[in-house]
C-alpha cells in the first residue's frame, strides 16, 4: 500500500528539532521539508519528467513558510501538468531577469560612467551622475536600453524642460546619447534614440545663439567639418572657427597683412571690432599650419578667405553657416557665433582657465576693480598658452579622446 502521507502544519514545522542525521517530513504532491543536523530547514520538491525523477529546491525556513512552499509546488505542477520542466523554467527565468538587469538604461550608465570617472576632471563626474539620478533613472532607468525608444527619452527631456532647464535638458539628452551609443558598441543596444530628438525641444538659452557645449559632440563636428567637401577657403574658415573663436564677421575679413605667421599673432585693428578697439588674437600651432597652406591659394588676394566669385572680396556672411546645415547641423544646434559660446564654457567648466581670462581673449568689455579696461595685450602670455592648450584640446576631441567628459 503507498505510504500515507499526513499534511504538515506549521507548528509542526516550527517544532521539528534536529537530529544526528538528516531527516524530511512530507506534506504532499511531492513537498516537503528537510531538516539538517545544523538545524538548517529546507523546502524541496521532489517530481517527475521524461521517466526520471527530478528534485527542485523552493526555498530555507523561516524566509519560505509553508503557504508559500505550497503554493511554490502547485505552480511547479501546473508546468508540469503541460509536460515543463519547473527547474528549468525557472533557470530561464533567473537568466533573463539577470540580463534584464545588467542591461538596463541605468546598469549600463553606470558602467559607461564608471569606466571613465577617471578621465574626467574632479566636480565635473559628479555633475554627470547627480543629473542622471535625479532626471533619467527613476522614468527609464530600470527598462532594458535596447527597448528604449526615442518617445519615452523624450518624455523624461519634457519633464526637464517644463521646469525650464533647457540647457540642461540638452546636456541630458547628450549625455544619454552616449550612453546609448556605448551600449551599441558593447554589444547591448541596437541604435541611439536620442539623435532622433533634434529639434525636438526649444534651442539652448546660452548666449541665445546654439551652440554644442559637450565635447563629445564638438569631436563629432571637427570630424564632420574634416570631410567637408566644399571650397578650400571655407574648409580652413571651419578649421579655424572653433580653433580661434573669433566673432563670424571678423573671421571671414581677415587679411593677410593683419596676419603674422612667424610671430603666431593675428592683429585686427578697431575698426573690425564690435567694441572698435584693436584685438590681438594669439596663434597656436595649429592655426599657423592651417594658415601657411592657406597663403598658397588665397595669398593673392588681400582677405585670407575670399569670395569664390572675387578675390577681391571676403566670403559672404553666409557661407560659415552654410556649411554647417550642408553638414547636417541644424540652425537649432550650431551657429556661426556659436563657436564662441563652445570656447567659453568648455574653457571655463572643462579645462577650468580663468574666466577673467578667457574674457578677454572673447574681446568682451572686461574692466578690472578699479573699472579700467583692459588693454589688448593683458594676459597675452596667459591667453597665449590658454590658446594653445585649446587647439590641443580640440585635436584630441577630434580624434575621438574623452579626456574630460
Amino acid at each position: 500500500m503507498p505510504r500515507l502521507t499526513v499534511p504538515l502544519t506549521d507548528l509542526k514545522v516550527l517544532k521539528s528539532k534536529a537530529k544526528d542525521k538528516p531527516y524530511s517530513l512530507f506534506d504532499g504532491g511531492g513537498l516537503y521539508i528537510h531538516i539538517l543536523p545544523t538545524g538548517v530547514k529546507l523546502w524541496r520538491l521532489k517530481y517527475r519528467i521524461g521517466g526520471k525523477g527530478r528534485l527542485m529546491a523552493i526555498g530555507k525556513y523561516p524566509d519560505v513558510g509553508l503557504a508559500d512552499a505550497r503554493r511554490k509546488r502547485d505552480e511547479a505542477r501546473k508546468l508540469l501538468a503541460d509536460n515543463i520542466d519547473p527547474v528549468v523554467t525557472r533557470r530561464a527565468q533567473k537568466e533573463k531577469a539577470a540580463k534584464v538587469d545588467t542591461d538596463s538604461f541605468e546598469a549600463i550608465a553606470r558602467e559607461w560612467y564608471n569606466k571613465f570617472l577617471n578621465t574626467w576632471i574632479p566636480g565635473y563626474y559628479m555633475r554627470i551622475i547627480s543629473a542622471l539620478e535625479r532626471d533619467v533613472f527613476p522614468y527609464i532607468g530600470e527598462k532594458p536600453i535596447n527597448e528604449i525608444m526615442a518617445p519615452e527619452l523624450l518624455s523624461v527631456l519634457q519633464k526637464i524642460e517644463e521646469r525650464g532647464a533647457i540647457d540642461t535638458a540638452h546636456r541630458i539628452r547628450a549625455f544619454c546619447g552616449r550612453i546609448f551609443r556605448y551600449a551599441i558598441a558593447t554589444g547591448r543596444a541596437h541604435r541611439d534614440p536620442s539623435g532622433d530628438l533634434r529639434g525636438a525641444i526649444p534651442p539652448p538659452t546660452s548666449g541665445h545663439m546654439a551652440a554644442i557645449t559637450d565635447p563629445e559632440r564638438v569631436g563629432e563636428l571637427l570630424r564632420a567639418i574634416d570631410d567637408y567637401t566644399g571650397s578650400y577657403p571655407v574648409l580652413c574658415a571651419l578649421k579655424l572657427a572653433p580653433m580661434l573663436f573669433v566673432r563670424p564677421g571678423e573671421l571671414r575679413k581677415a587679411e593677410w597683412a593683419e596676419i603674422s605667421l612667424n610671430e603666431a599673432v593675428w592683429n585686427i585693428p578697431a575698426d573690425k571690432m564690435k567694441m572698435r578697439v584693436s584685438h590681438l588674437v594669439p596663434l597656436p600651432r595649429q592655426a599657423v599650419n592651417i594658415l601657411k597652406e592657406l597663403y598658397k591659394y588665397t595669398g593673392e588676394s588681400k582677405y585670407c578667405f575670399p569670395s569664390a566669385r572675387s578675390f577681391q572680396r571676403p566670403m559672404s556672411d553666409n557661407a560659415i553657416l552654410s556649411a554647417l546645415r550642408r553638414m547636417d547641423f541644424e540652425k537649432d544646434e550650431m551657429s556661426g557665433h556659436g563657436f564662441r559660446a563652445m570656447a567659453r564654457t568648455i574653457l571655463d567648466e572643462v579645462l577650468q582657465v580663468r574666466p577673467d581670462i578667457i574674457e578677454h581673449q572673447l574681446a568682451h568689455q572686461v574692466k578690472d576693480p578699479l573699472g579700467r579696461a583692459y588693454n589688448r595685450t593683458k594676459f597675452l602670455p596667459e591667453r597665449r598658452a590658454m590658446m594653445q592648450q585649446w587647439a590641443d584640446y580640440l585635436e584630441e576631441l577630434k580624434g575621438g579622446g574623452d579626456r574630460t567628459y
